[in-house]
C-alpha cells in the first residue's frame, strides 16, 4: 500500500503542479517545459530515466519506463497531460495559479484537469521506489503537451516520431473516470471510461457576391452562412446506442431498480434523474455551432463568411456525422475538418477493467462501478495510433454538493486533500498487478 509519505506528496506535487502556469491558448501559445522539469526531476529521484522530448522549443513531454516482474506481459501506459485551458483571475475565488491548499482543499487551474493524476502518478512511483515495489508489468508513464489544443506537440508528436517508447504497450489509464458522482438520493457512483466519442472540430465557409449593403443581394455570404448554422443548431440526432452506453444504462437501470428497455432511451434517461447525466451526451452525435467571422463594415456584404463547429461522432457512427454535415450544411457552404480524431471503444470484459473496478471498490465498498463513453476525448485518441487501448480511470472520492464535471475548464477549479489521497490509494492498488 502507498506509504504516508506518498499520500503528503500527491497533494505537495498537486500544488506545485499548479503553480507552474502551462495555459495553452492554442496556436502553439503555451510553455509546459517547467512542468515537464518537475515532474522528471521527481521521477529521477525515485531512480528512473526520464526522457525529455520536444517537437517545438519548450512543449515538452516526459517518458519514463518502469520494469515488470513478468517480462512476457504487456505493458500498461500510465498517462497524463501538463498543459491547461485559460483561466481570468477576476473571475475566480483565490488565484489560478495559487496552488493554494485551504480547508483541505487544493485550489487552481488543473486540479481536476489533470494535475491531480499527474500529482497521483508521481506519488505512486516514488511510494515503490521506498519500499521496493514492481509492478506485474512494465509500465510507460507519460506526461504529455498540447493535449488541450490538437496535441501536435504532445501524444502525437510522441506517437509519430517515439513509438518506440512505447514498445510492448497494449493498454492505457489516464484522466476522467472513476470519480464520485452523487445521485442526490446518497448513492455514490463511479464510472469507469471505456470509450470516448470522436472530435470532429469543423470549419464552415460560406461564398457569396460582396456588395453595398443598401442593395439587393441573393448571394449573401452572411445569409447563407447563418442559415446553416441554424439548421446544424436545430437538428434532432437520431439515438445510436454503443456497447459501452448500452452497458452503462443497463447497469445504471439495474441499479435503480429500472426496467432496461433500451428501445425508449429517452423514456429511460428521464427515470434515471440525475444519474442520467452520465450517459445522455454519448447516445447521439452532435454537432453545436461556437465561433462565427465575418464582414468587416456594416455597409458592406461580404464575399466570405466563416463559422466553426465543434463536432462529436459516436464509435461506428463517423460516416453518418459527415453525411448528415453535408446535408445541413447545404449546396451553399462548404464545411472542412479543422480537427479530427477517431471515436474510440475499449473492451469492458477484459482483466484491466476488472481490475481497475476492483481497486475502486476495495477503497470504496459502498461505490457502485459502471462503465461510461466520455463525451469528449483524450490523448488516448492519439495513442490509439499505436494499437493502445485506452480507458479513462483517475480515482477520486469526492463530497456531495463538488460537482467533478463542472469543475474541468470551470472558475473556481479545485481538489479536497482527501480526494487525492483516496486517488493514490486506489493508482498504487491497480498499478500493482494491473
Amino acid at each position: 500500500m502507498a506509504d504516508q509519505r506518498a499520500l503528503d506528496e500527491v497533494v505537495e506535487f498537486t500544488s506545485g503542479l499548479i503553480r507552474i502556469d502551462t495555459t495553452n491558448r492554442g496556436g502553439g501559445d503555451c510553455r509546459e517545459r517547467p512542468a515537464a522539469e518537475y515532474a522528471a526531476e521527481r521521477l529521477a529521484e525515485a531512480g528512473l530515466e526520464p526522457t525529455l522530448l520536444e517537437r517545438t522549443k519548450g512543449r515538452t513531454n516526459v517518458v519514463a519506463r518502469i520494469e515488470g516482474t513478468d517480462p512476457g506481459a504487456d505493458a500498461l501506459l500510465v498517462h497524463g497531460h501538463l498543459d491547461v485551458v485559460p483561466a481570468e483571475a477576476a473571475d475566480w475565488s483565490v488565484h489560478p495559479f495559487s496552488g493554494e491548499v485551504r480547508d483541505g482543499v487544493v485550489w487552481g487551474r488543473g486540479a481536476v484537469d489533470m494535475k491531480n493524476m499527474d500529482a497521483m502518478i508521481l506519488a505512486v512511483v516514488r511510494s515503490w521506489a521506498r519500499q521496493g515495489v514492481r509492478p506485474r508489468r512494465d509500465l510507460v508513464i507519460a506526461f504529455t503537451a498540447d493535449e488541450e489544443a490538437s496535441a501536435e506537440d504532445g501524444s502525437g508528436f510522441l506517437t509519430d516520431r517515439h513509438a518506440a517508447l512505447f514498445e510492448g504497450c497494449t493498454e492505457g489509464i489516464s484522466e476522467s473516470g472513476a470519480f464520485t458522482f452523487h445521485d442526490g438520493t446518497g448513492r455514490e457512483i463511479y464510472p469507469i471510461a471505456a470509450g470516448e466519442r470522436g472530435t470532429g472540430w469543423l470549419k464552415l465557409t460560406a461564398r457569396g457576391r460582396a456588395g453595398h449593403g443598401s442593395k439587393v443581394n441573393r448571394e449573401n455570404a452572411v445569409t447563407r452562412l447563418a442559415a446553416a448554422i441554424a439548421r446544424i443548431g436545430a437538428h434532432e440526432w437520431p439515438l445510436r446506442l454503443t456497447p459501452t452506453v448500452s452497458a452503462a444504462l443497463t447497469e445504471l437501470a439495474a441499479l435503480y431498480g429500472i426496467d432496461t428497455d433500451l428501445n425508449d432511451v429517452d423514456r429511460l434517461l428521464e427515470k434515471l434523474g440525475p444519474a442520467a447525466k452520465l450517459v445522455e451526451a454519448t447516445v447521439r452525435n452532435s454537432a453545436n455551432p461556437t465561433m462565427l467571422d465575418a464582414g468587416y463594415k456594416i455597409n458592406v456584404i461580404p464575399g466570405e463568411a466563416v463559422a466553426h463547429v465543434d463536432g462529436r461522432y459516436l464509435p461506428g457512427w463517423e460516416q453518418e456525422f459527415r453525411d448528415t454535415l453535408d446535408l445541413l450544411t447545404g449546396p451553399d457552404v462548404e464545411w472542412e475538418f479543422d480537427h479530427r480524431e477517431v471515436a474510440l471503444q475499449a473492451p469492458l470484459d477484459s482483466p484491466t477493467y476488472a481490475k481497475m473496478r476492483a481497486a475502486v471498490q476495495e477503497f470504496a465498498p459502498e461505490g457502485h462501478v459502471v462503465p461510461y463513453c466520455m463525451s469528449g476525448g483524450t490523448d488516448a485518441k492519439q495513442f490509439s495510433r499505436l494499437g493502445i487501448t485506452g480507458y479513462g480511470f483517475a480515482p477520486l472520492k469526492l463530497p456531495e454538493g463538488l460537482d467533478y464535471q463542472a469543475l474541468f475548464h470551470g472558475v473556481d477549479e479545485r481538489v479536497p486533500v482527501e480526494a487525492l489521497r483516496f486517488g493514490v490509494r486506489v493508482l498504487d492498488r491497480f498499478l500493482r498487478d494491473a
